[in-house]
């Protein structure tokens, strides 16, 4: 079978993390990607460790898959000239170099657009190509600071906290997929290619969803909550006999079947607490009584109960608990793949399950300029060429 986007060729020049997650999701669903890296250092992350092996970090592998690495020479006029060929044969384009980098080098959208008419080019910054902000660096720790996430993460008596993850990173490379996919669409319907201005700190803002929302409604800055929710009582953690569980009681009717399974059916009854706007309004007094009964029980004795009465919960998992359950492994969460220096390399699967096009796990992470000589022949490059270009330190 072939992918969904068998044909499309991505040259991208991104690292890190933003730009090579959303390369990484094109190529599992059947682009070509062909990486290009700095022509002495590489992609940073190749040395974000421990842990490695194989010569290779774990956060350089988790979001490489499915592409080629071309090194080259940005800054030399013969390392231009075999860009400008490369991107004339390609789609599209993936940067996130400062804010007029591009530009400054003869690369930027509209100087590579006037030999391929066609090009879509997603430039990701930290703050977007206009703005007060635009020739500032963004570092997703930044963005998560400045938008307003960590100041709604974190217990309510404590200080800020930033997600566990580089989420602002990993979303700003699934608005970058959005972006790309619409902009194909357009240049299928149009002929017209495009530039998408994508930002870290746009892609953040967007993402705070009903926080914001609420903000904008009532003017009330959101604090801190830890682990409740701002709209929804019991939606929370809570403390079992040998752990914690989270539990999600989403309207009324779950929380009369709720109440039950806890052995307090009297709670739905009580004006204070039969309805979701009257347990926000009296939370200080519900949340205690419903920490008690639950201590009574293990967290999976709750588990179990609450499954079996439609009500939504999950226990708070570890890493490995995670990957112990027996849904990641049904769903394929963890793929195996074939890497010339590394045994055994175990990966986090797609969620992308397509039916028609599936998504393909057809390239093991490059090595470091892996694939640059075999790129530059298919660009009509013979080896004494290739050869004199190492010499001259453009690849």
């Amino acid at each position: 079978m072939k992918g969904a986007l068998d044909g499309v060729r991505i040259i991208d020049v991104s690292r890190v993390l933003a730009g090579p997650f959303c390369s990484m999701i094109l190529g599992d669903l059947g682009a070509e990607v062909i990486k290009i890296e700095h022509h002495e250092s590489g992609d940073e992350t190749r040395g974000w460790g421990p842990p490695f092996a194989g010569g290779e970090s774990a956060y350089y592998i988790c979001a490489n898959r499915n592409k080629q690495s071309m090194t080259l020479n940005l800054k030399s006029d013969q390392g231009k000239e075999i860009f400008r060929k490369l991107v004339s044969s390609g789609d599209i384009v993936i940067q996130n170099f400062k804010t007029g980098t591009m530009e400054k080098m003869g690369l930027g959208y509209g100087e590579l657009k006037e030999s391929n008419p066609n090009l879509i080019m997603a430039s990701i910054t930290g703050f977007g190509l206009t703005g007060p902000y635009k020739d500032l660096p963004g570092y997703d720790y930044i963005i998560q600071a400045m938008s307003g996430l960590m100041s709604i993460t974190g217990e309510r008596d404590g200080s800020p906290v930033k997600v566990g993850v580089a989420i602002a990173d990993i979303l700003t490379g699934l608005y970058t997929c959005i972006g790309i996919l619409s902009a194909m669409h357009h240049r299928n319907e149009s002929g017209e290619g495009q530039e998408i201005d994508i930002s870290l700190m746009d892609c953040q803002v967007s993402s705070l969803v009903n926080v914001a929302s609420n903000y904008l409604f009532n003017g009330k800055t959101p604090g801190r909550m830890g682990n409740q929710h701002p709209n929804i009582v019991p939606y929370q953690t809570f403390h079992t006999s040998d752990g914690e569980l989270v539990v999600s009681v989403g309207n009324d009717e779950q929380f009369k079947r709720f109440a039950a399974v806890v052995g307090r059916p009297e709670l739905a009854e009580e004006p204070r607490f039969s309805l979701n706007e009257k347990r926000l309004l009296n939370k200080e007094e519900l949340v205690p009584i419903l920490e008690d009964s639950l201590k009574r029980k293990t967290k999976k004795q709750w588990k179990e109960l609450f499954d079996a009465a439609g009500i939504p919960n999950g226990p708070i998992n570890d890493i490995a608990e995670m990957f112990e359950d027996p849904q990641i492994s049904a769903r394929g969460m963890v793929v195996e793949m074939e890497h010339p220096t590394i045994t055994d390399l175990r990966m986090i699967g797609s969620p992308l399950n397509l039916s028609k096009s599936p998504v393909m796990m057809r390239l093991h992470p490059p090595l470091y300029g892996e694939h640059t000589d075999s790129i530059l022949a298919g660009l009509g490059y013979e080896p004494g060429q290739i050869d004199k270009f190492k010499q001259n330190k453009i690849i």
